[in-house]
């Protein structure tokens, strides 16, 4: 009797698991993220959901030229800053944001809004901590799925299909 009731449990949480694992699928645009502390001391910190390219063209079907646009998938993108920075040259103050952007052909302005614990899509530019505009870059290779990486010189690259552009971050002394 004991036997059987331990089989029965045991059969009973392999086909749990088994039907669980079956039910999640790969996300679309799956979760990713960048941290590091630069040269000068700066935590930053990136959360973001990695959309990939899928045959559309950049700037007209997705990230359209000229509109806002999440500058990622799903939920909000954020970016954290421990203390307080420059973003190319203007001062950002020590903390979360969301990130969002309007994708140019040559420049793209580049948005931190202190509203980042949000849906993508929910935007308000009353809530707009600091524009930036840095330079459309265009990629050698064709990278499917967007990366956004935060390295040690502190500069924030973002790359996705053949577009990318760079932010410099230094810590504001």
């Amino acid at each position: 009797m004991k036997a059987t009731t331990i089989l029965l449990a045991l059969t009973m949480l392999f086909t749990f698991s088994f039907v669980r694992a079956q039910d999640q699928k790969v996300k679309a645009s799956p979760a990713d993220s960048s941290k590091v502390t630069t040269g000068d001391g700066v935590t930053i910190d990136i959360h973001y959901s990695s959309p990939s390219v899928k045959g559309r063209e950049i700037g007209v079907d997705i990230a359209e030229v000229g509109k806002i646009w999440r500058t990622g998938a799903n939920e909000a993108t954020t970016v954290e800053f421990d203390q307080n920075v420059t973003v190319e040259g203007q001062k950002l103050p020590a903390g979360k944001y969301s990130l969002y952007s309007i994708p140019g052909e040559n420049q793209t302005i580049m948005i931190f809004n202190k509203t980042w614990n949000q849906w993508g899509t929910k935007y308000d530019e009353k809530e707009d901590a600091l524009r930036v505009t840095v330079e459309s870059e265009q990629n050698s290779d064709n990278v499917e799925r967007m990366k956004i990486t935060a390295q040690k010189d502190g500069k924030i690259h973002l790359a996705w299909g053949n577009y990318g552009l760079t932010m410099n971050v230094k810590a504001d002394k």
